[in-house]
């Protein structure tokens, strides 16, 4: 379990620094426990490995005023537990509350672990982890910057990462920042 800490932090710290993340920011991230056990991706939800890493991504994110936003499973279509302080619209907030085997055991973990959650069915993030290919992609801004991170996995799973940035207008007469 401390190698798997020590991988989370060493991702999302990472991240954190690449994307240039900073406080109020949103960070989203899937996570299939079972591919990080070395499963199939719905096989075999481990609820105490969705606690460890929640628990360790939520302590070092919340220390840094980003929000954490993470993904339940296909079950619950992707929707997003996150603290309600993140939600800028309470009509954005569904009913439901995810379970090991209808959300998964990590959005289960952040059900459990927020001090005010809530559920969206969908988020517009600032980066993400996507632990287990879990497909964040739905939950991050335009445009999505891949990263190659120095950590490839997550226990078995294996690790995508991106950012994003402002969009790009005005062709060659443009100038950017």
């Amino acid at each position: 379990m401390k190698n798997l800490k020590y991988q989370i932090l060493s991702a999302v710290a990472e991240l954190t620094e690449i994307a240039k993340l900073k406080e109020g920011d949103i960070l989203v991230v899937g996570c299939s426990t079972s591919e990080v056990s070395g499963d199939m991706i719905g096989k075999n939800s481990n609820v105490q490995t969705g606690e460890i890493i929640f628990n360790t991504l939520n302590h070092f994110l919340s220390e840094k005023g980003i929000f954490l936003a993470c993904q339940c499973c296909e079950h619950l279509n992707r929707a997003i537990v996150i603290e309600k302080d993140a939600v800028k619209c309470s009509d954005d907030i569904v009913c439901v509350v995810p379970k090991a085997k209808a959300g998964g055991s990590f959005a289960t973990a952040a059900y459990k672990g927020f001090k005010n959650p809530v559920v969206v069915e969908e988020i517009k993030a600032d980066a993400g982890l996507d632990i287990g290919l879990t497909l964040i992609g739905m939950h991050l801004k335009k445009v999505v910057v891949p990263v190659r991170l120095s950590t490839t996995k997550i226990g078995e799973a294996l690790l995508n990462a991106a950012y994003t940035r402002p969009k790009y207008i005005g062709g060659e007469r443009a100038e950017y920042i």
